[in-house]
């Protein structure tokens, strides 16, 4: 299971997201500097203890009507191989665990890998702050098993309906306190 460190990260994930957000083709924001908040999300563990993999909720604010944004974030120990340069979110300094260069999740392999996982059933989502607690709060409508896995980057604020197989469903925070849940990811169709 994964340990969540209570210690310092510089910069910080939302620091480093501000930055990263607005240069992805899927940011439907005008602003060139997002007002990023934490929202909501979770982690899921590693097998083989490398790699820290959360699934991030920010909300930026700049908006009239704030914007959900899923964030797949793989936390590593050394640069990864074999990934475009814009897999990179940034480098920041872990009070414990020293350098931590952090990922795209969609473009890393293990983070992708247990989603899957997760959408099979095969795993249990883990708590986003609290080390050693499973989130039943995520639910998996499933599983599915189709060859690929899409990741639903922006959020929308409907509350789901029904529950067709290999659908991921979480929960967020719009920054005004309302709740809400929407499919974070789901396996394509055959």
């Amino acid at each position: 299971m994964a340990t969540i460190h209570r210690t310092t990260m510089k910069p910080t994930k939302l620091e480093l997201l501000t930055g990263w957000l607005p240069r992805q083709s899927w940011y439907v924001g005008d602003a060139e500097t997002p007002d990023l908040v934490r929202a909501g999300g979770f982690r899921l563990d590693d097998p083989e203890g490398a790699v820290g993999i959360e699934f991030m909720v920010v909300a930026d604010a700049t908006t009239q009507d704030p914007v959900a944004y899923l964030v797949p974030l793989g936390y590593r120990g050394a640069a990864l191989e074999d990934v475009p340069g814009e897999a990179l979110i940034g480098t920041s300094e872990h009070g414990v665990l020293g350098t931590r260069w952090i990922y795209d999740g969609v473009q890393d392999p293990v983070v992708m890998a247990q989603l899957g996982a997760l959408l099979r059933g095969e795993v249990t989502p883990q708590h986003q702050s609290v080390s050693d607690t499973p989130d039943p709060t995520v639910t998996v409508h499933g599983p599915g098993d189709g060859p690929e896995v899409q990741v639903n980057r922006v959020l929308g604020s409907a509350e789901v309906a029904g529950e067709s197989p290999g659908r991921l469903v979480a929960g967020w925070t719009w920054p005004d306190g309302t709740a809400a849940r929407g499919v974070f990811a789901a396996v394509a169709p055959r």
